[in-house]
């Protein structure tokens, strides 16, 4: 929480083995009641397709819903995430599905467009296992092209996957320029040392930031009509990319 990450996960899924999943749960549930009240931290449970998963968010909501937003692993339809939806009730908690396997790939639009989203994210670990090709940029490509067009289409934001090497800092500079790029809206880390890369390629840089401030202007003193700029045409469309930009940059 010190280290700069914008939020924090706690997991309850892949960090736990499956014989202190009981303890895990317990310790986790009574540490978040008692957390600082300014620290943005959400849980991740177990699959909801799963026994320890179902335990998981009924101890969540027994315990009054103590974490903002719940990261739910292997989800595999919009069904899921309407169960959690109707069983957290009047609680203001939010979801992040993780896609990671291919049937919820396929389904990344109906996922995407579920109740109480904050986010989607990108499951690549297990997602290329599904899918049988490499851990690696182009193998998983069209994976998160049609994430792009589903969160987009949605009006959420677009989570990339970690990347596991916490060595390999030029391919976590280069990775993370790419997503945001393509789209992507954050990443996540598993690793304090990757957050300033991280950081780095999704905040918008001083020059961006300047050019957007003018594009906006340059619109809004033509007052909705064709306006000029270094001789570029000036429309909606970049208003809207250049308004994404400011919105990033104010929040950082």
């Amino acid at each position: 929480m010190a280290a700069g990450a914008d939020c924090v996960c706690i997991d309850l899924e892949d960090a736990v083995a499956p014989g202190d999943k009981a303890t895990a749960r317990a310790t986790v549930l009574a540490y978040l009641q008692r957390a600082p009240k300014d620290a943005d931290l959400l849980l991740r449970l177990n699959s909801l397709r799963s026994l320890e998963g179902i335990k998981d968010l009924a101890a969540f909501v027994d315990a009054g819903g103590p974490a903002r937003t719940l990261m739910l692993p292997k989800i595999g339809s919009a069904e899921e995430l309407q169960l959690a939806d109707e069983i957290l009730g009047a609680l203001p908690t939010r979801l992040i599905p993780l896609i990671e396997t291919a049937d919820a790939l396929l389904r990344a639009e109906t996922i995407a467009a579920a109740p109480r989203l904050d986010a989607v994210m990108l499951g690549g670990v297990d997602l290329a296992a599904d899918l049988r090709c490499e851990l690696a940029w182009e193998p998983l490509l069209w994976a998160r092209q049609k994430m792009v067009v589903a969160t987009a289409r949605a009006g959420v934001d677009l989570i990339d996957a970690p990347q596991i090497d916490v060595q390999d800092d030029a391919t976590l500079d280069e990775t993370s320029r790419r997503a945001r790029a393509l789209g992507f809206t954050g990443r996540s880390a598993i690793h304090p040392k990757q957050l300033d890369i991280i950081n780095r390629a999704f905040t918008p840089h001083a020059d961006e930031i300047t050019h957007a401030k003018r594009v906006v202007e340059a619109y809004e003193a033509a007052k909705g009509g064709v306006a000029l700029l270094d001789g570029k045409l000036v429309e909606r469309p970049v208003v809207r990319a250049m308004q994404r930009i400011l919105a990033t940059a104010s929040h950082r």
